[in-house]
């Protein structure tokens, strides 16, 4: 662990502090997207927790998504659940928020106080890996630990309005 890079070295100790024993693990290739973490670490897509960043149109306030893989933001349906609209922001939004890079960015939050919103079909699964600071690190995690080591509450995100 001591020769991984920082941002790894600080989702590690992030877990710790959380209550969570996670397994981070370099992949032999990159895991930036759903399809390439799917591949790297032989799970499906849809256990692959995309942790997405956006920004309150009106506050400026992060928010962070734990999105499914195989599932896309809807952002309309985000304005419902947390109260404003939703847009996307740039890179250096996202490093000052979460203090990681976009393809890293850790379900564990960032920097200073951050909401965060979990994707329900990411219960469907006994676990789903997560970004652990760069594009080449994840770790494993039960769904619902992941939910209770982040706060998160739990909803739809791509719009679908059948029963939770």
């Amino acid at each position: 662990m001591a020769d991984w890079p920082d941002a790894v070295n600080r989702v590690a100790a992030d877990a710790t502090a959380k209550g969570l024993k996670i397994r981070v693990v370099e992949t032999a290739t990159s895991a930036r997207s759903a399809e390439e973490a799917a591949k790297a670490v032989g799970a499906t897509v849809g256990q692959i927790v995309k942790s997405l960043v956006f920004k309150g149109a009106t506050s400026g306030r992060p928010y962070l998504l734990l999105v499914s893989g195989s599932n896309r933001v809807d952002e309309a349906a985000m304005a419902e659940h947390l109260g404003e609209a939703v847009t996307r922001p740039d890179a250096a939004f996202v490093r000052e928020a979460t203090g990681f890079a976009i393809g890293g960015v850790s379900p564990f939050g960032g920097t200073k106080a951050i909401d965060v919103f979990m994707d329900v079909d990411l219960l469907l699964y006994a676990t789903v890996w997560a970004a652990a600071g760069t594009p080449t690190h994840v770790f494993e995690v039960v769904p619902l630990q992941l939910r209770s080591a982040t706060g998160a509450r739990i909803g739809r995100v791509d719009g679908r309005k059948d029963e939770v």
